[in-house]
Formats: structure tokens, C-alpha cells, sequence
């Protein structure tokens, strides 16, 4: 950066002629791009502004009048200061008519008293500047290589505005059209009080002109500059400055737009920034990112979600299994439907256009939203409600609307629906209790007590699962797996060639009745009835028992939750 005139007369070089700011005494903050001597008293046209100029006042007229044009002359070019050494044209003092126009014209008016030799002057200041040109060009060179980098690995938008708040040093923030922040690095500042009332404050800033794109609002501090490419802008960039930006923050605001416009391009295939920013904070909140829940509330609001005062409800929707050419294991080419079952369809593009119809729903139903992809398997979302509003009828008229859309049946999309938060802080616990739900529902749907397509509900809450869903839940609990060891233990040590456990899970699915149990297996009732006894025999239990054939039925609904759909036979 440019040395200020402040910075210069701290020189050595410059403080042995005991310089005196006489007029101007605002100006010491003005950069000085160049050192200029100049014995002229027409000096003004050759000058470009932002020059030091040095004088002996030799050549200047005597004429009051003169000497005043003279030093307005030279504040409509711009220069940083005058200093006239005294000594020569001068003794003691300057003439007090070029103290008063240098005054009354905004020039920084500088006396020598002592004699210094203007060559240490211009050879000193030249130094520093030429340095600070040479730092600017190592900081450009430096942009370059971090922008270009993240081009070349197609950085997210968030990772682009974090690595351009490191370099800054302060606070990025890139919005869309509608003032909605798409990603935010706050470094050391409050996010809360960054983004209070973002919206509202970035209207306030106007647009850069024509001429210039980028540019700096003196009031907010803001340097921005806009995002887009083929002549449509999408956004702006925000640099949050504490004083006046430099040449490098202009370069940074600037390579950080181009690269984001740039991978806007190139992720035409991707998700858009709109779903990449309500999955930064969707993950956030689950993995507890945030270390204050304010910081995701703000966050929430700078998306156009509020969250005070609000029925929060977390909703997660799961892809079945289908291969990329949206069929299952063992169904024939052909077989998948609906737009997430498109041939050639990757388990990542399914799961993005579950997450855009999911979105283009809420806005369907005028449902403020978070939406995001959570994996390959499952998006997300966390609807806001309004605290009188009726949630199964709003579930159920956005379940409607979000199948429909999919062109997909219930039995190849699950929605699980957490439980209602009351605040940003239980958000959290709602998307970990959607995300069960789903999963257990996934389990009754591929066909182990799910009935038939009629009887599935929309949407799945914890209450809909049952004893099957419970015991999903608790798959991974130690006791329960040793409840299964110890129940069916001795079973599972004759499998897999008896088919023991397809009987019993006959048997007890059929309520204890033997002779419809037989039927449903295919087998003949004598061959079905030395089964059971030697089911009985091995197990060291009595089938007639009602609370045995209750115990047997937990543990085999628990083996079938731990086990892998292929080793599963019930």
C-alpha cells in the first residue's frame, strides 16, 4: 500500500529539515503515489495528483494573487502536499497569502525549516513506494495463485468466501439478488451482529456504476462488487472494511467474484447456490457446528427463514435402494420410475432433484425452508411454521405435493418427520429423530409388515412406527443385541441351511396359528409341525406360551434390524 503523507514526514530523511504542516492538517492521511520537484509557478498541468511536490519557491510570483492561484492550481490537480523550503526565496516564514489560499483550497501546506537536500527526499519516499508497488504485486500474485487453485478443485462457494475473509483478514459475505446471504465467513466479528438486519442495510447500498462495478459505501463500510457471468450478474461480494479498502482488497473482492461466477458455470450439473447454503447450515445445526444456536438463528434469518417465535419441524427424505439405473437388486432393466428413477440417474443426482423438488414444494405451499442433501441417500429440511398453524395438515399437503412432483411412490421415497421444536436449539434433536424415523420406515416399507401401498402413510412420525420401528431405533444398543444372542442364539448356530427361522417367523407372524402359518410357509402341516418341535427343543422353550412367542417376536424384529437386507429371509 501507498505510503501516506504522514507516513513520509516520519522519514529520517524528512524529519532533518524540521518539517511544519502549515495549512491542510486533514490531508496527512492522503496516499502519496510519487515525489515531484518542481521550480515552476505554472507547475499544475504537468501533474497527474497524488504527488509530493518540492520547492524551493525561487520561481514563485510575488503577487499575492499569483501566489494564491498558484496553490489552488496545484489542489485541483490533486497533489498530496507542498513543502517549500525555507531559506532560499523564503527566510522564517511563508508569505501569508499562500498560507491562506493552501488553507482555503484543502492543500496540505509543509515548510523546511532547515535545508535538506531534495534528492535523500525523492530517493527515500521513491523506495517506499516502489516497495509497497512490489508488496501489492506479491499480494496480487498471491490472490492468483489461492483463486485459481480453487477454480481448478471446483471450491464450493463457502470454502471460496472463507479462503477470501482469511486473505482479507475481515468479514465476506456473498448474497443473492434478493439480499439473502448464500454463504458468510465473519472471522473475529459477531455473525449475529453482522448479519442483523442484513436484508434491510444491503438495499441500502446501491449498485456500482456502469463504469466502475466495484465500489466502496463510505456509511456500511462495504466494498462489494457484483457476481456473474455473460453479462447476467446473480449476487454481489462483500468486503467488510474497518477504513478505507486498498488496491489489494479491490483485487481480492474481484477474484473471489470471478471464481465464484466460475463455478456457477461449471456446476451446472451441481447443486445450486441456494441448496449449497441451506446444506452448510442444515449440516451445521446437526453437527453442532455453531458453537452459539444465535449464530444459526441469524444464519436461518439471513435465508429468508425465520425462527422466533415458530413451530420448527425437521423432515428427512429417503431414496430406496435402486441402482443407477433406479432399479433394486434382482429387478429387471426397465423397472424404475418416476423422475428418480431415470436410467443412467447417479444416487447423488437422485438425491438432488429430491432436495429441489422438496424445495420448489415448500415454495409451492408458501412454507419458509431450509433444504439440503444430507448424503447420497437422504435430503433434509427444516420447515417454519407459524405457531397457529395445523402441522399434519401442512405435512400431509406438502408430502401430496412433494410425490407428485417426483412422479414416485411412498414405497420408493420415505419421509420421516421429526418432532416440533420450539427454538433453533432443539432444531437438532428433531433432524437426528426425522433421520430414525426414516430409517425404520425405510425398513417396514421394503416389505416386512408394511402392507400394502394404500395403507402407507405420507409421512412418517415416531408414533407410526410401532414395536418395529422402536426396536430400529435401539439396533445399535448392546442390551438389545445380547437380547437377540440370548433369545435366538442357539437358532442362528443351525442356520442358514435348516430354514428354521423362516418357520418361526411364520409361526409368530401368523399369531401362533399353526395350521395358517403351514400354508403361508408352503409346507405340508406334519413336515411344518416337526419343525416347530425341533424349533422348541433347540430354543429350550415353549411355543404355546404367549409371552415366549412374544419375546421370540422382539428378538427376531431386532435380528432383522441388525442384519443386512440380504441375510434377512423374514
Amino acid at each position: 500500500m501507498l505510503p501516506t503523507l504522514g507516513e513520509v514526514l516520519g522519514l529520517d530523511v524528512i524529519r532533518r529539515g524540521s518539517p511544519q504542516v502549515l495549512a491542510g492538517q486533514g490531508g496527512l492521511a492522503a496516499r502519496v503515489r510519487w515525489v515531484h520537484v518542481l521550480e515552476l509557478a505554472d507547475a499544475a498541468h504537468l501533474l497527474q495528483g497524488g504527488e509530493l511536490v518540492l520547492t524551493t519557491g525561487i520561481a514563485l510570483p510575488a503577487d499575492p494573487v499569483l501566489l494564491a492561484r498558484y496553490a489552488t492550481d496545484l489542489a485541483t490537480a490533486g497533489v498530496s502536499a507542498l513543502a517549500v523550503e525555507l531559506g532560499r526565496r523564503y527566510v522564517g516564514e511563508l508569505p501569508a497569502a499562500l498560507v491562506r489560499a493552501a488553507a482555503g483550497s484543502g492543500l496540505t501546506l509543509i515548510a523546511f525549516a532547515r535545508e535538506v537536500p531534495f534528492v535523500e527526499i525523492t530517493e527515500a519516499v521513491h523506495a517506499r513506494i516502489i516497495d509497497a508497488q512490489l508488496e501489492e504485486l506479491r499480494a496480487s500474485e498471491r490472490l492468483h495463485e489461492v483463486f485459481t487453485e480453487l477454480s481448478v478443485v471446483g471450491a464450493s462457494p463457502d470454502e471460496i468466501v472463507r479462503q477470501a475473509a482469511m486473505l482479507a483478514g475481515r468479514p465476506v459475505i456473498l448474497a443473492d439478488l434478493s439480499h439473502r446471504v448464500l454463504a458468510c465467513e465473519a472471522g473475529s466479528a459477531d455473525p449475529a451482529r453482522l448479519l442483523a438486519g442484513f436484508a434491510r442495510r444491503s438495499r441500502a447500498v446501491g449498485p456500482g456504476g456502469q463504469a466502475r462495478r466495484t465500489a466502496h459505501d463510505e456509511a456500511s463500510g462495504w466494498l462489494y462488487t457484483p457476481v456473474g457471468a455473460r453479462g447476467e450478474d446473480w449476487g454481489r461480494v462483500i468486503l467488510v472494511c474497518d477504513g478505507p479498502p486498498s488496491a489489494t482488497d479491490t483485487v481480492l473482492i474481484e477474484r473471489a467474484a470471478t471464481t465464484l461466477a466460475l463455478g456457477r458455470l461449471l456446476a451446472r450439473h451441481q447443486e445450486s447456490l441456494d441448496r449449497q447454503a441451506h446444506r452448510t447450515l442444515i449440516t451445521g445445526i446437526i453437527n453442532q457446528a455453531h458453537a452459539d444456536p444465535a449464530e444459526a438463528a441469524v444464519r436461518a434469518r439471513a435465508l429468508g427463514v425465520p425462527v422466533d417465535g415458530r413451530q420448527l419441524i425437521a423432515v428427512v427424505l429417503k431414496l430406496g435402494d435402486r441402482d443407477p439405473g433406479g432399479r433394486r437388486p434382482g429387478e429387471p432393466a426397465g423397472s424404475g420410475s418416476g423422475r428418480l428413477g431415470m436410467l443412467g440417474l447417479s444416487a447423488h443426482a437422485r438425491v438432488l432433484d429430491v432436495a429441489d423438488i422438496t424445495a420448489a414444494a415448500c415454495r409451492a405451499e408458501r412454507i419458509p425452508s431450509l433444504v439440503g442433501t444430507l448424503d447420497d441417500a437422504r435430503a433434509g429440511a427444516m420447515l417454519s411454521l407459524s405457531p397457529r398453524a395445523d402441522s399434519d395438515r401442512v405435512l400431509n399437503q406438502l408430502a401430496t405435493r412433494i410425490f407428485e412432483r417426483a412422479g414416485t411412490p411412498p414405497d420408493e421415497l420415505v419421509i420421516g418427520v421429526g418432532a416440533t421444536a420450539g427454538s433453533i436449539r432443539d432444531v437438532r434433536r428433531s433432524f437426528l429423530e426425522a433421520s430414525q424415523v426414516a430409517d425404520a420406515a425405510a425398513e417396514r416399507r421394503d416389505g416386512r409388515g408394511a402392507g400394502s401401498r394404500e395403507d402407507r402413510p405420507l409421512f412418517y412420525r415416531l408414533p407410526d412406527l410401532g414395536l418395529r420401528g422402536l426396536v430400529h431405533l435401539l439396533r445399535d444398543d448392546p442390551r438389545l443385541q445380547t437380547f437377540v444372542e440370548r433369545e435366538l442364539g442357539a437358532l442362528l448356530a443351525c442356520e442358514p441351511d435348516t430354514g428354521l427361522l423362516e418357520v418361526l417367523a411364520a409361526y409368530l407372524s401368523a399369531g401362533g396359528n399353526k395350521a395358517a402359518a403351514a400354508k403361508r410357509s408352503h409346507l405340508a402341516r406334519p413336515t411344518f409341525y416337526e419343525r416347530l418341535g425341533r424349533i422348541e427343543r433347540i430354543l429350550g422353550t415353549d411355543l404355546s406360551s404367549a409371552e415366549s412367542r412374544t419375546s421370540l417376536h422382539v428378538a427376531l424384529l431386532a435380528l432383522e434390524a441388525v442384519r443386512p437386507p440380504q441375510a434377512s429371509k423374514t
